[in-house]
């Protein structure tokens, strides 16, 4: 039994005739790097959306950290697992980029210094110091993805779901991505990549995964 379990999901949009996932039963440990690839439409952003409850299972269930995600509010899922859009602007909302760091650290309930010092140190990390006091959807393209990585980050919940995260950014930035994946990976906390980007699963990724036909594929 693993973090995240899947046990005879299937799913179908409204009208599609081919289910994007069919009968899966996967097991996702909280622990090293999980990267799923696949072909443009096989189901990878729509996979990641049904173990972070945007959206249910046609049939199946999906249970996550013992506990089935039917059960939980996404407010409650948003804490076990945290996860990165393949459009980072669709989850930026705050006036300023250290706001939208600070705002889950604020409603954890963490002391006002520590929210400052902690929303500083991401930033730090980031690259983003000097954008402190910018707009976040003013941003390029780049440098949204690395702020939405870095508010999501900033909450450590037990599960990262990143997809497509390496879009846009640098060979530089990926690096400091993929370290700081690792990190996460090292301290009893799993990360799951959706990605195409080969290269830079295939240095970071403990456990692959090909998506194809509706069915997981280990590689």
């Amino acid at each position: 039994m693993g973090f995240i379990d899947l046990i005879d999901v299937s799913f179908s949009y409204p009208g599609q005739k081919r289910p994007a996932l069919r009968e899966v039963n996967l097991s996702i440990q909280k622990e090293g790097i999980t990267a799923v690839t696949g072909p443009n439409g096989s189901g990878k952003t729509t996979f990641s959306k049904l173990i972070t409850g945007i959206l249910k299972p046609s049939t199946g269930s999906i249970t996550v950290g013992g506990q089935t995600l039917a059960s939980l509010t996404l407010s409650q899922i948003g804490r076990k697992i945290g996860y990165v859009f393949q459009n980072p602007g669709k989850q930026l909302f705050c006036e300023t980029v250290e706001e939208e760091i600070s705002f889950g650290l604020q409603n954890l309930g963490m002391p006002p210094d520590q929210v400052s010092r902690k929303a500083g140190e991401i930033m730090e990390y980031f690259e983003l110091t000097r954008y402190s006091r910018s707009f976040p959807l003013s941003l390029s393209e780049g440098e949204k993805r690395r702020l939405a990585i870095a508010a999501v980050l900033a909450l450590e919940p037990d599960m990262l779901v990143l997809d497509e995260p390496t879009t846009g950014l640098d060979p530089h930035r990926k690096k400091l991505l993929g370290d700081y994946l690792e990190r996460i990976a090292a301290s009893d906390r799993g990360v799951v990549i959706i990605s195409h980007d080969h290269r830079f699963i295939g240095r970071h990724a403990t456990r692959m995964l090909k998506l194809e036909g509706g069915q997981f594929l280990e590689l």
